[in-house]
């Protein structure tokens, strides 16, 4: 069987004030402008093989706009497209831009957009971004967080199984782990891949009527060291931590949360195991065995439940359901007067 999808290799966000989150991710997260237009900022770390993995757009909500996967060959860019498009979904061929050679870009049925590309630039770092390293696209950063790469995004959907199955069958992602709630049987959160990562998709479970939301979107840095270190210079920087630093137990990644200035939420994370067994089957995890927090010694803020772009409900997270709010996950519509 052809493999179709190598890697994540782009986030799109938009931002209400678009100034101050290019400033935000040139200062604190320690990434370079590469590309700008009036109404586009396209920025890059360190260590992306490719000339940038995030585009920063003006718009009124926080959202992911867009996530971009690279495929395994031209051959499997058109037939990633076959396949979506015998799955029932239609998407829409486009010409080359900005870095990146013709692309399909669809809408999945849960209302996340993602754009498929075979040719890339490939970005080598000349003067003082060159490295000693031949291999390395760019000398290393320490400004900053200074993360090597792009490393996920999580996004929200109203039926997490659903969601595992149709990329799975139809894109072949691996799903590698589930969290479902030991009460009532209800899957709150899953990890799916496309290579030997734990993941580079999460979904969790969205409890509001709104479509294509997410969670928050992830960086690679090599050593919890490195992860501690960005958690100093962030509070140093007056940048508050949402969660963490800990572990969690899916995946068996270190992890940090902080918001932009925007409100989008962005992961820090190191570690986590590689697996290669082709015939794996996903674990059922539960989230008292610490799915989310392995240590089980802190408790999970409230804020981690929200997802963007805002909505009427909450979603759930990788360590469960929020107390209190399991009836909004589990019915939108359980309260008077919402249909």
């Amino acid at each position: 069987m052809i493999t179709l999808l190598n890697q994540l290799i782009q986030v799109r966000l938009t931002a209400p004030d678009l100034e101050a989150s290019v400033r935000f991710y040139e200062e604190q997260v320690g990434m370079r402008v590469i590309r700008r237009t009036a109404d586009a900022a396209y920025l890059r770390n360190w260590g992306d093989y490719y000339e940038y993995s995030l585009v920063l757009t003006h718009g009124d909500e926080p959202a992911l706009s867009r996530m971009t996967w690279r495929t395994e060959s031209a051959d499997a860019l058109e037939e990633a497209a076959r396949r979506i498009e015998a799955a029932g979904v239609i998407g829409e061929w486009t010409e080359p831009a900005a870095g990146y050679g013709r692309s399909y870009i669809f809408t999945g049925p849960w209302g996340h957009t993602m754009q498929l590309v075979w040719e890339v630039e490939r970005f080598h770092g000349e003067g003082e971004f060159e490295s000693v390293y031949p291999d390395r696209p760019e000398r290393r950063s320490r400004h900053g967080v200074a993360p090597r790469q792009l490393d996920h995004v999580t996004i929200a959907a109203s039926n997490v199984r659903e969601f595992a199955a149709w990329y799975t069958e139809v894109l072949g992602f691996r799903t590698m782990a589930h969290t479902t709630l030991e009460h009532g049987g209800i899957s709150v959160f899953s990890v799916l891949t496309t290579n030997e990562k734990s993941h580079d998709l999460g979904v969790v479970l969205d409890g509001s009527s709104r479509a294509g939301r997410a969670n928050h979107f992830a960086y690679w840095v090599d050593t919890r060291e490195d992860l501690l270190r960005a958690a100093d210079i962030l509070m140093e920087n007056g940048i508050g931590m949402e969660y963490g630093p800990s572990i969690h137990g899916i995946g068996e990644q270190n992890f940090l949360y902080f918001r932009d200035p925007s409100t989008f939420r962005i992961e820090v994370n190191t570690g986590g195991y590689r697996n290669y067994v082709p015939d794996w089957e996903p674990y059922e995890w539960h989230p008292a065995q610490g799915s989310n927090n392995f240590y089980k010694n802190s408790q999970m803020p409230h804020s981690m439940t929200e997802s963007f772009p805002p909505a009427d409900g909450p979603s759930a997270t990788e360590e469960g359901v929020f107390p209190g709010t399991e009836d909004k996950l589990l019915n939108p519509y359980s309260e008077h007067g919402l249909g």
